[in-house]
């Protein structure tokens, strides 16, 4: 008989797990009405529990699962039968991936035909369940932390069902298979409805669905699940594909279909979303149910839903077309989320209250930095404020530019332009074509680059829009943003001392310029911020023009600020710029622990920014569950910060609009902000993380700076002397130049 010392062990650890999270289940969505087969909202099957952060099928993911979703989701496992007919859950027909069985039986993998097809492996049929008794769970995707693996026992399905879940679902695959080793996948499950409620039984294989068609009832119901559509599905050996365009079929056997997602939204050959199907309509006509599967927050799905999980789960059920009845999800929390909070929002409704999303080069995760592409969708998108990070070109134009270095936002690399490329060590290290080393007509030549923060990742944004869009001067953008629904604009300076000392131009007065020229020079007009890390940047503007306000920006981690540095701020700024690690640092993408970085700073009258979001999974630390939205919503309430500066202002708009804000006391679990190193004390001893340097106080010595260097206004508008366009190459690096300069002509041919 099956062994529970192990799994109670792991219960204790699961349970240590729920009383650090401490998260409250609370409501689920208002909305009253929805294009389900029942007109109920839809549901929330977590597959194989939480299994996107912990092993699939273990206690610690179906324990998660049950804290952090809607309170009405359903646990599913994927039943494995051991050689002594106990059934288990298991992701895979193979434990090879998912246990750490290797380590206890080496060299004993088995080759058997699986469907006719010769599969190798570590099979449960070969093991009675007592033997695997001390065998372990372990994470089967290698991006996902792996900090969880050897902490939890293989379930039985009994145990799965002790845990008392709103609804069990069974999914039940290789029925042929186990009758081939003379096992009984039917008997199995008629002797296991005796003593457990199962709501859901899933399966790809019409034959084990008929066979079993005396356990549906109101209770329960069967569940045909659908396949790659060119497979062949074994009891009728017709495809995938032919079985979906006869559904009244399927409903004589089952009450609901499973479907991968892209049957339901196809996506082209270059990951873009192709119309939706009739798939769900036509479910709901032959009255079956119909639920989306192989949904994971990070996977890599369109490039539509911009990194975003919860905006590919609203494409499902708020469409204003159809809805699915449910998802089977490996991150439960972001569909309870979507149902719960984020349905039939008013999109046209804007709010300019805190926090406010600002934008990073404007919408710079779709499109590339700071083109007008990237401005107008960032106003389309919600964003409050939009920015310019200026730089000064050749001929003394300002203009909206995310680098001072072209080659990293723009084609300099293999142009014509390329054999200006020098170094600068006062800017960089490396070689580039600076701004300023070409004129505003040159620039525009150059067509832009999008932004690939996380490419070495192979982590790509919106390749369509790869080199798409038009720069903008710092007038273009001021005109751009009159009279659109905005709180403000934001004007980055950087390098301002560089500029003034080595191309006689004051980057302060220059801007202050454009902004009076532009209209912006009163109180009156659109508001306008002046953000930098140079305080004496700051310094300038505010006596230079007061109504102004500043955002200084410490461009370093750090885990407070000394009370003299506070107050040093509070002479040249309003608003105050922060890393995420200076608000949760993490260690090894995990969160240690919140810092008063925050509240000191506003306990001071300083509102606080944090920069830079973005949708990216492999962003975010593993407590945010790759889920964007998860993120946002522990900086706000939990952190309290004033504003977001983001790469995706859609994003942070979606968020401002959810209808489960001010709830108190009722915010639902999967609403709540995650608890500052609550995972990380989850994980055992010995498979902690090494422990990091604490981070740095910020000084008063940090932030002082002497006066800016005297520059001219006129330097910057009529164009810098040739004498400092180019700053002279220093002999040390001739070399590397030049091989610059020739791998990129390289290109070119």
């Amino acid at each position: 008989m099956w062994s529970y010392k192990r799994w109670n062990v792991a219960s204790r650890v699961a349970s240590l797990l729920i009383s650090c999270v401490l998260l409250q289940l609370g409501l689920v969505s208002s909305q009253t009405t929805w294009k389900t087969l029942s007109g109920k909202a839809p549901t929330v099957v977590a597959k194989g529990g939480f299994s996107g952060l912990f092993p699939d099928s273990s206690q610690g993911a179906y324990s998660f699962a049950l804290s952090v979703s809607s309170p009405s989701t359903v646990l599913q496992c994927d039943v494995r039968l051991t050689k002594d007919g106990l059934g288990i859950c298991l992701p895979d027909i193979i434990m090879d991936n998912c246990t750490d069985v290797a380590n206890f039986f080496p060299n004993s993998s088995s080759t058997y035909l699986v469907n006719g097809v010769p599969v190798s492996g570590y099979f449960p049929i070969d093991y009675i369940s007592t033997n695997l008794g001390n065998v372990s769970l372990i994470q089967g995707i290698y991006t996902r932390t792996d900090r969880f693996d050897g902490s939890f026992a293989i379930l039985p399905v009994e145990a799965v069902a002790q845990l008392k879940p709103p609804a069990l679902w069974l999914n039940i695959e290789h029925d042929m298979f186990y009758a081939q080793h003379n096992l009984s996948m039917k008997n199995y499950m008629e002797g296991l409805v005796k003593n457990v409620k199962i709501n859901y039984i899933s399966s790809p294989e019409i034959g084990f669905l008929t066979s079993i068609s005396s356990l549906a009832s109101t209770q329960t119901k069967l569940i045909f699940k659908f396949l790659d559509p060119t497979s062949a599905e074994p009891t009728t050996n017709l495809t995938y594909s032919s079985l979906l365009s006869n559904l009244t079929y399927i409903k004589t056997f089952a009450s609901g279909i499973l479907v991968p997602k892209t049957y339901i939204w196809p996506v082209s050959p270059d990951n873009y979303l192709m119309d939706y199907t009739t798939v769900v309509t036509d479910a709901h006509k032959a009255g079956l149910e119909i639920y989306a599967g192989n949904l994971a927050n990070d996977n890599f799905f369109s490039y539509n839903y911009s990194y975003d999980p919860l905006a590919e789960y609203l494409s499902y059920i708020d469409n204003g077309v159809f809805s699915v009845d449910g998802f089977l999800s490996e991150f439960p929390i972001t569909p309870s989320e979507a149902i719960g909070c984020f349905v039939n929002l008013n999109k046209s409704s804007i709010s300019h209250e805190k926090p406010l999303v600002i934008s990073h080069n404007g919408a710079s995760g779709d499109y590339p930095d700071c083109t007008d592409l990237a401005y107008r969708y960032a106003v389309t998108d919600g964003a409050d404020i939009i920015d310019c990070p200026v730089q000064v070109t050749k001929d003394g134009v300002l203009i909206c530019m995310s680098s001072i270095n072209l080659v990293d936002d723009t084609t300099v690399a293999k142009s014509v332009y390329a054999t200006r490329m020098n170094v600068i060590p006062k800017l960089q290290s490396g070689p580039g074509v600076f701004t300023f080393n070409l004129t505003w007509d040159e620039i525009k030549k150059l067509k832009p680059v999008i932004s690939q923060p996380l490419s070495q990742f192979k982590t790509v944004r919106n390749p369509r829009y790869t080199n798409a869009g038009n720069y903008m001067n710092l007038s273009d953008f001021l005109a751009f943003a009159k009279n659109k629904d905005l709180a403000g604009v934001l004007i980055t300076v950087e390098n301002a001392p560089f500029i003034a000392q080595n191309l006689g131009i004051s980057m302060v007065d220059s801007v202050l310029a454009v902004l009076n020229a532009s209209g912006y020079g009163s109180a009156t007009s659109l508001p306008v911020t002046i953000q930098s890390s140079n305080s004496s940047v700051l310094l300038a503007f505010r006596q230079k023009a007061p109504h102004y306000k500043l955002l200084y920006t410490i461009n370093e981690e750090v885990s407070d600020a000394a009370a003299p540095a506070v107050a040093d701020i509070k002479r040249f700024a309003d608003a105050v710029a922060v890393e995420k690690q200076s608000i949760y640092p993490e260690s090894h993408h995990l969160i240690t622990t919140q810092t008063k970085l925050v509240k000191n700073l506003k306990s001071q009258g300083l509102s606080v920014y944090v920069y830079v979001l973005m949708n990216e999974f492999l962003s975010q630390a593993y407590d945010y569950f790759s889920d964007a939205t998860v993120e946002i919503n522990s900086f706000v309430q939990d952190a309290g910060v004033d504003g977001l500066i983001t790469d995706f202002p859609a994003t942070a708009r979606r968020y401002k609009q959810n209808t489960c804000q001010n709830m108190g006391n009722s915010t639902p679990s999967y609403m709540m902000p995650v608890q500052p190193g609550g995972l990380l004390q989850a994980i055992s001893p010995a498979a902690q993380p090494p422990a990091t340097q604490p981070l740095p106080v910020l000084s008063e010595s940090d932030v002082a700076e002497p006066p800016l260097p005297a520059g001219t206004t006129s330097g910057a508008q009529n164009g810098p002397a040739s004498s400092h366009a180019s700053p002279q190459l220093p002999a040390a690096v001739l070399i590397s130049v030049l091989l610059a300069i020739l791998s990129n002509v390289l290109l070119l041919i």
